[in-house]
């Protein structure tokens, strides 16, 4: 009998008070996706304690490395970014630390304050001990390859720690152009979670190759979700662009040695097979996407429900070796970042 694999999930959602405090300050829809209002998927979002704990149980699923719900602070005023990101990392070093066993977490970063945003990845990193942070693609309509961010690179470079980066709503322009006037309101769900949330992130990381920030910061490591967001199944075709672009490299080597690829409770057997022949398993994480995909089977679809069990039996029956299975499940992540909290105890000891 094989050891039971360590399952560590990078993708688990929570939204805190002082996040929907704010957001609902921006004029953000109060929607259950979100977290507002008293229904279950709402409360799941909200969900830190008892239930979080008996849901990931469902799932088999050890650790839940939690982020908060996009767009994050990424929405908010320079000011407000600042000041929101800090309070919700401390409440989320709380969260943690009342449960080490089961929680980690993602920083949130206030890129509207550029910046703001550097000190407190570092700060989250060295302080609270956090293993990378949480991004969202765009800042307003500023895409991630934008020159200001460098310094945020910079520090995650030089911390080792790796960033998140998940989707967000396309801009306002895309939304009418590709998604509007569609019956049954179908047109916002396809400008979501259906597909646009994915190419409009998997530009942005094409943008970041093509703008040169992985030449400049050559071990900037970036976790993807969705599988690669679209991308890697078109690697082969895009990479005619790299003579053009003047890239350093072959475009499908920033791929397999600047990014790390997971599965976002997309619960696929072909779109696993594929991001391991692209990537290799020695880069490819595990994510669950709670609660977004938690006890969701319309209609019967099963390729996005993690729960009973399935974000477990997904791997285990992976056609992988026991090795390669605990690699994905938590090795290569601790591989990533299990040096952070060395991190935080230099960190803690110089303070005393």
């Amino acid at each position: 009998m094989s050891e039971k694999v360590r399952i560590v999930g990078l993708e688990e959602h929570v939204v805190l008070p002082v996040l929907l405090d704010a957001w609902a300050k921006a004029g953000v829809p109060r929607i259950p996706q979100l977290g507002y209002g008293d229904e279950p998927f709402a409360r799941r979002l909200r969900e830190t304690g008892d239930q979080r704990l008996a849901d990931m149980d469902d799932q088999g699923l050890d650790v839940a490395v939690l982020s908060l719900a996009t767009p994050g602070v990424q929405n908010l005023e320079a000011a407000d970014a600042v000041r929101v990101a800090r309070d919700a990392n401390d409440a989320l070093a709380e969260i943690v630390d009342a449960n080490a066993d089961r929680f980690q977490a993602l920083a949130a970063i206030p890129t509207p304050s550029p910046e703001a945003a550097a000190e407190e990845l570092e700060r989250a990193v060295t302080h609270l001990g956090f293993r990378g942070a949480m991004l969202y693609g765009r800042t307003g309509a500023k895409p991630a390859d934008a020159p200001e961010f460098d310094d945020l690179y910079a520090t995650a470079e030089r911390l080792r720690v790796p960033l998140h980066f998940h989707p967000q709503t396309p801009v306002q322009a895309v939304q009418e152009a590709y998604y509007s006037g569609l019956p049954n309101g179908v047109g916002p769900m396809l400008a979501t979670a259906g597909l646009g949330w994915y190419y409009d992130l998997g530009v942005q990381y094409l943008r970041m190759i093509f703008s040169g920030v992985f030449d400049r910061h050559p071990d900037l490591q970036v976790i993807a979700g969705h599988w690669g967001e679209v991308v890697l199944f078109y690697l082969d075709h895009i990479g005619i662009l790299q003579n053009a672009a003047k890239l350093e490299r072959p475009l499908a080597n920033y791929f397999r040695q600047n990014f790390w690829v997971a599965g976002s409770g997309t619960v696929s057997e072909r779109y696993l097979r594929w991001t391991a022949e692209v990537v290799g398993t020695d880069r490819m994480l595990y994510s669950t996407d709670y609660p977004y995909t938690f006890g969701t089977r319309p209609g019967g679809f099963p390729f996005l429900d993690t729960g009973g069990g399935v974000a477990r039996s997904f791997l285990e029956r992976a056609p992988f070796t026991e090795e390669e299975k605990a690699a994905i499940g938590s090795g290569n992540w601790e591989r990533l970042t299990g040096h952070v909290a060395g991190l935080r105890g230099r960190h803690d000891a110089t303070l005393g």
